[in-house]
């Protein structure tokens, strides 16, 4: 019987729609941060909003810990349809807000519904079709999550481009609000039909919800810290964010994650660890292709895409992984990966070596990263009992949230601590500490497969561990 559902389709015994509404959900998300990111300048630039431009975007992340907690709650509670349902109406109502703004506040509001949206579909995502599908198909389900960023990583710039241009910068948040509900329609019927969960009788952690807000309030604080004009604002800025962000997190993570406990607390840790050593370098590699070798905006996206492409083939290789073995083995691989590209990179632009080299580099920290993070989404379901899956899947996020705000700080931090007059900004620093990030995750990833375990088929057999 186990080898049958190994071999058994993600597309097949009714699970087709819930499986294209899914994958083009996360698409949207993923398509939404892109062409945004991309749009932005058009934006700030139309509405006269350059001094909001970083809020625009830490705003969001900040609401999107919010929403992953109350995600959590909900999934747990009441299943994972009624999580997705408000997060359609909040990521939708965000969009609309945003592409009809008059104004940079009606913008940034729009950003933050967005972010409490994004947050509680995702955690929905994840927890409805991780119920819907057998554990066994776990690894091919996150595989396809991870590779459903690649596209939009592709082809989400120049289609907002094209968007701005043609239509105007409305269009990048009006085209996502028709396209949101085609694929919501393909999603909730099969999230309607799964049964209530398990932990339906307990009540709402609401304090929970309230150290969600604490960590939000940190988020925005680190965010907004590095963009403060004077060092005695900034600095005060970051110990207030850092506070909130080190009480919220020992709140909302599973007991033992910031000292990465063996079990779920160290899969949870390691998330942390590998969103902040990936997305604080993402943001830098452009910069460095372009300040140190002088190449264009557009000639230094082919890294980007280089990584994206990468990550997609890590993900595919993971999910090809069977066993507890050779599955321990890709994760460490993964970091490993990871940490040997950044360095090749930060040495590569260090000692001024041919530009390919820099993108190879970042190339080989896609392919490692997309090892290792499909099989930490799939080692949270399995490492937790059925009630709790919907917190542990937004403590996994709020790990990536929490993590990336706190090391994007620091990067700025960095490079406003060592520039220099008339120079362009200095990001290998920024390299150096995401490689040491990566190595620690290596260290540490053993510890995720707890000692006398059994697994078999893709871990589908490891012992579920109450954490909280």
């Amino acid at each position: 019987m186990q080898h049958s559902v190994k071999n058994e389709s993600l597309f097949s015994q009714g699970r087709t729609a819930a499986c294209i509404g899914g994958i083009a959900l996360i698409s949207l998300l993923a398509f939404e941060s892109i062409a945004v990111a991309a749009a932005m300048p058009a934006v700030a630039a139309a509405l006269g909003g350059l001094d909001f431009y970083a809020i625009a975007f830490g705003g969001t992340l900040a609401t999107s810990v919010v929403g992953m907690t109350l995600g959590g709650e909900i999934c747990d509670r009441y299943g994972a349809a009624r999580s997705a349902w408000l997060g359609l109406a909040a990521f939708i109502a965000g969009l609309l807000a945003a592409g009809a703004a008059s104004d940079i506040s009606m913008l940034v509001l729009g950003r933050l519904m967005q972010g409490l949206g994004s947050g509680l579909l995702g955690v929905a995502i994840y927890v409805g079709m991780s119920r819907a599908v057998p554990p066994a198909l776990h690894p091919k389900l996150f595989a396809m999550f991870a590779g459903a960023w690649v596209v939009p990583a592709l082809i989400g710039p120049g289609i907002a481009a094209g968007l701005v241009h043609i239509f105007g910068w409305r269009a990048v948040f009006l085209a996502v609000a028709a396209l949101t509900p085609v694929a919501g329609a393909l999603l909730l019927p099969a999230l309607s039909r799964q049964e209530t969960p398990a932990g339906a009788a307990k009540p709402m952690r609401w304090p929970r919800l309230g150290w969600s807000l604490l960590a939000a309030c940190g988020a925005l604080a680190l965010h907004g810290s590095s963009h403060l004009p004077q060092t005695q604002y900034m600095l005060p800025a970051l110990a207030v964010g850092f506070a909130f962000a080190f009480f919220a997190a020992r709140r909302l993570l599973p007991a033992g994650s910031l000292r990465a406990a063996e079990g779920l607390p160290s899969v949870v840790a390691m998330r942390g660890l590998i969103a902040a050593a990936f997305f604080a370098s993402e943001a830098f590699i452009p910069l460095i292709l372009t300040t140190r070798y002088h190449w264009s905006l557009g000639s230094a996206g082919l890294a980007l895409t280089a990584s994206a492409l990468m990550w997609s083939m890590g993900s595919a290789t993971q999910a090809r992984l069977h066993g507890e073995a050779a599955r321990r083995r890709g994760l460490t691989i993964g970091f490993a990966a990871m940490a040997a590209g950044l360095s090749s990179a930060l040495a590569a632009a260090a000692l001024s070596l041919h530009a390919g080299w820099v993108v190879a580099g970042w190339a080989v920290t896609g392919l490692g990263i997309g090892l290792s993070f499909p099989m930490l989404s799939v080692l949270t379901m399995k490492l937790s009992r059925p009630d709790e899956q919907g917190s542990n899947a937004s403590a996994l996020q709020l790990s990536d949230a929490l993590s990336s705000s706190i090391a994007l700080a620091l990067a700025g931090m960095l490079i406003h601590a060592l520039a220099r007059p008339a120079a362009p900004p200095d990001a290998l620093p920024i390299l150096a500490m995401s490689a040491l990030l990566a190595l620690i995750g290596a260290w540490v990833s053993p510890r995720a497969f707890p000692r006398g375990a059994a697994g078999q088929a893709d871990g589908a057999d490891l012992p579920v561990r109450h954490q909280h």
